[in-house]
C-alpha cells in the first residue's frame, strides 16, 4: 500500500460523482412526468427492451428522532412515532399504483430500508411494511435484503425480529467510536453497545454486517481515527464503507451547526484516509472500491474477484443490472431507460398520490449516448477494464472512435500509472482502482462542460 502516497492522494483531492448512476441525478429534470414513467412501466410489462430480470425495490423511511449534525440525507426529525402509520399507508397506495401497472407478483431480488432510520418504525410497523412487500411482490430466495440501523435504536430481540422478516443484511452507522468526535456531530452511541449489537447480529445468523465510517469530521485527527480503525478491525465486521465527510452547508442546513474550525485541514483528512487503507488492507480486507471494503469470503468480495460486481443507488451490489422501484419521499427509480424521484416533501409526496398519481416530481429519459456511457462508465468501475471488442459488439459502435476525444485525455492518467490503455482495451491499474471515480469523470459528457462541481463530494 505503500504507493498511495499523501501526495499522490492529495493529487485527487477534487469534487466528483459518486456514479452510483449515469448520467448523474443532478441531471434530473422536471419535464419527466408519472406519465414518462408510466410509458417505462408499460414497456415492462409488455416486456420491450431486453428481457425482464427481477426488481429491486428501495423504501425511504425519513423519520429520525435527533438529528446528527454531518446528515446529507432527506429526514425529518420528530419524536412522534404516530406520524410512522399514515406514511405507511401512503407507502402502501404508492405500491398499489406500482402494481396496477405492472401487475403484482414481479420477482424481487434486492429490497433496501434506508433513511432517515428504518428503525424508528415499531416492530408491528415493520411487520405491516414487509407484509404489505411480499403481498405485492414475490421476495426470491437467494436475494440480498438489507436495513438500515441505528445502534441506538434496536436491541438482540429487535435484530432478532428483523432477521425473521426476511433481512438477510444489517448495515450499522457508526461513523467513529470517539466520544469527542460523536458530541461534535450530535450522535452519542458507545462502542460497547456497537459490539454487543454485532455480537447478537452474528448469533442470529445475518449473511453479512456492515459498519459505516465516516473520516473529515469535526474534532477528528489522524490518531483518533487510528483509534477508531483499530477498534472496527476488533469488531471485524464483514464489510466496511468508509466515506469522506463532504462539508456543504450551504446545501445541508444541519451542517452549518459544526464549526469550520473544527474540521480536520485537508492534510490530516488525506493521511486518515491513507492510514485507513492501509490498516483495513492489512486487517485482511478486500477493497472493493468506491469506499467499499469486505472480508475475503464476503459475497461483495466474491462478486468482485469473480467479475460480478454491479453498482446502483444503493452502491456496489453482488444482484445484477436490473429495474429499480424507489418508494417514499424523495426514493430514486431506474425504470428501463429512465430515472425518476419522488416529491422531497411530505406534503407534496401525499399530494400527489391522493390525487391517485405516481409521486414523480422529476426523472431523465436516457438517449443513446447516455446509455452507451453509462455501460461504459459502470463496467469501469464494477469490472476496471473495458475489453473495445466485446464493447463494439454489444452496442454496435467503434469505441475508439466513439471515445477518440475522451480516450486522448488518458495521457496523464496513464503516465500516472493509473491505466494503461492499448489497441485492444482500457485497464484501470491496481493502484488507479483507487483513484476509478477519477478515470470515470473522463467519459462523463456532462461534467466535462460543467464547471459547477462544487455540488459532488471529494473523489477521496
Amino acid at each position: 500500500m505503500s504507493f498511495l502516497t499523501p501526495e499522490l492522494l492529495n493529487r485527487f483531492d477534487v469534487p466528483g460523482p459518486r456514479y452510483t448512476s449515469y448520467p448523474t441525478a443532478d441531471r434530473f429534470v422536471e419535464a419527466f412526468s408519472q406519465a414518462d414513467l408510466r410509458q417505462a412501466l408499460e414497456f415492462r410489462k409488455q416486456g420491450v427492451g431486453p428481457k425482464n430480470g427481477p426488481l429491486s425495490i428501495y423504501v425511504h423511511i425519513p423519520f429520525c428522532e435527533s438529528l446528527c449534525y454531518y446528515c446529507a440525507c432527506n429526514k425529518i426529525i420528530t419524536k412522534h412515532h404516530d406520524r410512522a402509520a399514515p406514511y405507511l399507508h401512503y407507502l402502501t397506495r404508492e405500491v398499489e399504483l406500482y402494481t396496477a401497472d405492472i401487475g403484482m407478483g414481479q420477482s424481487v431480488s434486492q429490497l433496501h430500508l434506508g433513511g432517515g432510520t428504518p428503525t424508528f418504525l415499531n416492530d408491528g410497523e415493520l411487520g405491516e411494511l414487509m407484509a404489505m412487500l411480499k403481498r405485492s411482490f414475490n421476495l426470491t430466495a437467494g436475494g440480498e435484503y438489507s436495513v438500515e440501523v441505528d445502534p441506538r435504536t434496536v436491541n438482540e430481540e429487535r435484530l432478532a425480529f428483523l432477521f425473521k422478516l426476511g433481512f438477510n443484511r444489517l448495515s450499522f452507522g457508526v461513523q467513529d467510536f470517539d466520544p469527542e468526535v460523536q458530541k461534535a456531530v450530535h450522535r452519542i452511541q458507545p462502542a460497547a453497545q456497537v459490539f454487543a449489537l454485532v455480537a447478537s447480529a452474528r448469533k442470529i445468523g445475518f449473511e453479512s454486517i456492515n459498519i459505516d465510517l465516516i473520516y473529515g469530521l469535526p474534532k477528528q485527527t489522524p490518531d483518533s481515527f487510528d483509534r477508531t480503525l483499530a477498534q472496527v478491525k476488533e469488531l471485524r465486521p464483514d464489510r466496511i464503507a468508509l466515506y469522506a465527510y463532504a462539508h456543504l452547508p450551504q446545501r445541508f442546513k444541519p451542517q452549518r451547526r459544526i464549526l469550520a474550525a473544527d474540521l480536520p485541514v485537508t492534510a490530516h483528512k488525506i493521511a486518515m484516509l491513507s492510514r485507513s487503507m492501509d490498516a483495513l488492507i492489512n486487517a485482511g480486507y478486500v477493497y472493493v472500491g468506491m469506499d467499499h471494503f469486505a472480508l475475503p469470503d464476503d459475497a461483495l468480495a466474491v462478486a468482485k474477484r469473480q467479475g460480478r460486481l454491479h453498482r446502483n443507488f444503493q452502491g456496489y451490489s453482488t444482484q445484477p443490472d436490473c429495474d429499480l422501484i424507489g418508494l417514499g419521499i424523495s426514493a430514486i427509480g431506474r425504470m428501463g431507460g429512465t430515472y425518476s424521484q419522488n416529491a422531497k416533501t411530505m406534503e407534496e409526496y401525499v399530494d400527489m398520490l391522493e390525487h391517485g398519481q405516481l409521486p414523480v416530481v422529476k426523472g431523465l429519459a436516457l438517449s443513446r449516448d447516455d446509455m452507451i456511457r453509462r455501460a461504459w462508465i459502470m463496467t469501469l468501475m464494477c469490472q476496471g477494464q473495458i475489453d473495445f471488442d466485446a464493447f463494439n459488439e454489444a452496442w454496435l459502435i467503434d469505441s475508439k472512435k466513439y471515445f477518440a476525444p475522451e480516450l486522448s485525455l488518458l495521457d496523464s492518467l496513464q503516465s500516472q500509472g493509473l491505466v494503461e490503455l492499448t489497441d485492444d482495451g482500457l485497464q484501470v491499474t491496481t493502484m488507479g482502482w483507487f483513484f476509478v471515480r477519477g478515470v470515470a469523470m473522463v467519459f462523463d459528457k456532462y461534467l466535462q462542460t460543467d464547471r459547477n462541481r462544487t455540488r459532488f463530494s471529494k473523489i477521496i
